[in-house]
């Protein structure tokens, strides 16, 4: 076989195999998110009969996050399908202002919430869907993060940070219901719902400023 065409060979063959791994993160990243996406439809029937039983503002919130996070899914999707860094942008930007509008909604509902007083009654079925939810959405954050840095894919990226906080807030979540259940601190429903208030603050902030 000549030297070039050995060589042309050889370019094609890494070619294939390069488009090949490619192809195999591409599915990998939509399980990811069809996992997160089933979980989170069904975390949303979970949470709001638990909130609207419990009258927590904290579960009502991680039910809203639980509504972002299928959008996020749905956008890293949708972006997933298709290429282009301006359909990048455009994604951020959505993952962002759903953030944006969650933290404006939890901080006035936590702070009413501790002006009044209000006692939010106890919950099993929240504490044990956002102890389950905690672990479950960890898992899923670092297999997302992998998988967008192996593809060179910010919003895949950004759309494990999401999944990531989601844990954290299960966990924040968790931990204001089990003392409020346990040692009767009514006040740490709300606190939690602060919690959220950061996280998603500061995601809009990380959001918008690599948008810049």
């Amino acid at each position: 076989m000549p030297a070039g065409r050995g060589g042309r060979w050889q370019t094609c063959a890494v070619a294939a195999a390069g488009d090949q791994a490619r192809r195999g993160l591409l599915r990998r990243g939509f399980a990811l998110e069809y996992a997160t996406l089933a979980w989170n439809v069904a975390g949303i029937v979970v949470l709001a009969v638990a909130a609207l039983s419990a009258r927590s503002v904290a579960l009502a919130g991680f039910a809203l996050d639980s509504l972002i996070e299928i959008g996020t899914s749905t956008v890293v999707i949708w972006e997933l399908s298709g290429t282009g860094e301006e359909r990048q942008r455009r994604g951020l930007r959505l993952i962002g202002y759903a953030f944006a509008a969650l933290a404006v909604y939890l901080l006035v509902q936590s702070t009413l919430v501790l002006a009044t007083g209000y006692h939010p009654r106890h919950s099993v079925p929240g504490i044990t869907w956002t102890a389950v939810t905690a672990a479950v959405m960890f898992a899923l954050a670092a297999g997302k993060v992998r998988t967008g840095r192996a593809l060179g894919n910010p919003v895949l990226r950004t759309g494990g940070r999401v999944t990531l906080i989601d844990g954290i807030l299960a966990a924040a979540v968790l931990l204001g219901l089990v003392l409020n259940a346990a040692l009767g601190w009514w006040w740490a429903d709300p606190a939690a719902g602060y919690v959220l208030v950061f996280y998603a603050a500061r995601e809009v902030r990380e959001i918008f400023s690599a948008d810049n």
